[in-house]
């Protein structure tokens, strides 16, 4: 599988990342034998990075995906994150607790990739951190974790308010940023036209591949609604709220369900395999994120890897079918 350099960061990733979160479900609550085929498959293929955090399932992620690598010992570089809670008396210790926490339920001394999970905005609003919060309370806590040698690199999730974003971006603190990124926003990679019915990320991607800061695309498949369908596996997240796309997941679905034409055309096999090989197109994203359920998904994902990057023809074809929601409700 293709490897991309994550940023400054220097690790070489491949271009799909094994997603553990709850969205999917499979590490938080599938059989141990199916965590295990699945996490030896992305193995076998190519996949060396695997995505977790402590919200995932309680605790159930870190456990189980560190159960798994124990097994079969691989050379795989692991992130994980922390979000802090609403009130925030002691933020270093609360983010050291958390990372010591993480690392006995992962069974290992370190992870590569130690992440802020928290919305940032202007100004603080519960679980929502001011871009000074980041910057002065907890860029020092993740620097001393990574002094301690208990991460190799530090890096945020990049959602909420554009502008706090751009800023973190722009202190260069970070190594590496988790990016919403799909077929029904793309704002982080391109300009949108006015009235584009999705958060404006005013091309982050950029803005992170100037300061060097390695990209991890997340929300590829919008939760899963640029399926088409609405209907949830039982081992994932019953609902979803969307990032920055939509109003509803609903939404989302019906207007992923707008893009039909990108298969009928012939362009992509199918919906889920176009919002892949869309993310994958992106140069400006290290990294896809694919959130899993079952290892036929991870099958599928892979395969639209191995197919490659859209075409320019699908790309603009895509494009003329993102103008047609301009000017709708979010």
């Amino acid at each position: 599988m293709e490897k991309r350099r994550l940023g400054r960061s220097g690790l070489d990733v491949s271009v799909l990342t094994f997603g553990c979160g709850a969205v999917g479900g499979l590490m938080t609550r599938g059989e141990p034998r199916d965590q295990e085929n699945a996490v030896a498959f992305a193995l076998e293929r190519g996949i060396n990075h695997f995505d977790t955090a402590p919200d995932y399932g309680k605790g159930a992620s870190e456990q189980n995906l560190g159960r798994v690598l124990a097994k079969l010992q691989p050379d795989a570089i692991v992130s994980t994150k922390v979000r802090l809670p609403a009130e925030r008396p002691d933020t270093a210790a609360a983010i050291a607790a958390s990372l010591e926490a993480s690392l006995k339920r992962l069974g290992r001394g370190h992870v590569d990739v130690f992440q802020l999970h928290n919305v940032i905005g202007a100004r603080a609003d519960g679980l929502t951190m001011s871009v000074d919060e980041v910057l002065g309370d907890v860029v020092p806590a993740l620097t001393r974790a990574r002094a301690q040698g208990k991460t190799r690199f530090i890096g945020f999730t990049a959602i909420g308010e554009t502008a706090a974003l751009q800023r973190v971006i722009a202190a260069g603190s970070f190594d590496t940023a988790q990016v919403p990124y799909n077929a029904l926003n793309p704002s982080p990679g391109a300009a949108l036209p006015p009235g584009y019915p999705a958060q404006d990320y005013e091309r982050i991607l950029e803005r992170a591949g100037e300061a060097d800061v390695g990209t991890i695309g997340i929300r590829v498949l919008a939760g899963g609604a640029l399926s088409g369908r609405t209907e949830r596996n039982p081992l994932g997240l019953a609902a979803v709220e969307p990032i920055g796309s939509g109003a509803s997941y609903a939404a989302d679905a019906a207007r992923a369900r707008r893009f039909e034409p990108m298969v009928s055309e012939g362009h992509a096999a199918g919906l889920t395999e176009m919002a892949v090989r869309f993310a994958i197109a992106c140069r400006g994203l290290c990294t896809t994120e694919i959130g899993l359920a079952n290892i036929g998904e991870l099958e599928a994902a892979v395969h639209a890897v191995e197919k490659g990057p859209l075409t320019a023809a699908a790309l603009a074809r895509l494009k003329e079918l993102q103008a047609s929601f301009v000017g709708e409700a979010r």
